[in-house]
């Protein structure tokens, strides 16, 4: 029996990058996929076709996750369409680098928007059904530099900070009910979002790995894999670093 059979999995953020691979990883080991962009534009829709030809049922949805009433209304058709919902992964997020001097407030504003608020308003929508499903797991995308900051991205370090800190406290209020809610800290990891990145910058970067390589958004979905399935059923209120040993 595959890892996930029969769950339904949530994943925001998905049309590409390490929302993505999740989403893969997670058809792969047997679970139904619903998956959240801002747009269904290209990017999602080849992601649903790519999860469609898994052989399981997948279907794509445009959400704007910082908007509260959006979400509540998003997980309304989700569960409408799919019955229930066991994972919840967090992985919406952007960035607005700059230095605290020059950091505007629109900058700040939209990192902790994007990146904290809808992760609360997620798990806000979803939390009444796995309360009564008696059952879930929810796995919030964090960072290393939500635990070991870093210049030029104070915003983004405090959103992913807030994200720990989100984690564990809805792990003490949920855990009765038998949810379990987890962070990823990925480190310096090879997407998009890292490409737009200089050479120099990127090398740097792997100077201070101990693997001496960035991390690939697949190792990340093999840590989301174990925290979604019955492997982890004991492990709750925890930030697991997936990072090259990079933030020991």
């Amino acid at each position: 029996m595959k890892l996930l059979e029969g769950k339904v999995a949530l994943i925001t953020g998905a049309a590409r990058g390490i929302g993505k691979a999740i989403a893969i990883k997670y058809a792969s080991e047997g679970a139904s996929i619903a998956f959240t962009d801002l747009a269904i534009d290209a990017n999602a829709e080849n992601t649903e076709k790519e999860l469609l030809a898994l052989g399981i049922k997948a279907k794509a949805y445009a959400s704007n996750a910082a908007n509260f009433e959006d979400t509540h209304k998003v997980i309304e058709s989700i569960l409408a369409d799919f019955g229930r919902i066991d994972i919840l992964v967090n992985n919406a997020g952007i960035t607005r680098d700059g230095l605290m001097l020059r950091m505007t407030e629109q900058q700040w504003d939209m990192v902790l928007t994007v990146n904290l608020k809808s992760a609360f308003n997620f798990i806000h929508a979803v939390s009444p059904i796995m309360m009564k499903q008696k059952s879930g797991s929810i796995i919030s995308m964090s960072s290393v530099v939500g635990v070991s900051g870093n210049a030029g991205q104070c915003n983004y370090s405090a959103s992913k900070a807030g994200m720990i800190g989100l984690t564990k406290s809805i792990a003490k209020e949920l855990g009765s009910r038998g949810i379990r809610a987890n962070a990823i800290a990925p480190g310096f990891i090879i997407t998009e979002m890292t490409a737009a990145l200089s050479d120099e910058v990127r090398e740097e970067w792997a100077k201070q790995i101990p693997l001496r390589r960035g991390g690939t958004p697949e190792d990340v979905a093999n840590v989301a894999i174990f925290l979604a399935s019955d492997l982890s059923s004991y492990v709750s209120g925890q930030v697991i670093h997936c990072c090259g040993g990079m933030n020991m």
